[in-house]
């Protein structure tokens, strides 16, 4: 069962997570973060290291956030591999916890 990242994790995009990932299975966009599903080995390593509690197993997804799984599949195809802590996005504390960020989120 592979790690899943959701919506909060849109324009905050803390890389804490990436450090932390045996596997390299992270993928960076603009503005969010995604796991590959067919990389990831479920080792949990990642889901305490989000400050934004955006990181879960696929089987506990925050309801309405289904979606996500097949988004982190989609997108870890087209976005690169990202292994090294960054800064976050500089207004990541405003939107942490905001709700229906989807449509800002940039491809």
């Amino acid at each position: 069962m592979p790690f899943v990242v959701t919506e909060n994790c849109i324009k905050c995009k803390y890389t804490d997570c990436v450090e932390v990932c045996p596997v390299d299975c992270f993928h960076e966009g603009p503005n969010f973060l995604v796991i590959d599903p067919d990389e990831c080995i479920d080792c949990t390593l990642c889901e305490p290291e989000c400050p934004v509690n955006a990181i879960y197993p696929e089987d506990d997804v925050p309801a309405g956030q289904e979606g996500y799984a097949a988004l982190n599949a989609e997108l870890s195809k087209a976005w690169p591999v990202i292994t090294t802590r960054k800064e976050p996005l500089p207004d990541a504390a405003e939107w942490d916890g905001k709700p229906d960020k989807l449509p800002f989120l940039e491809r």
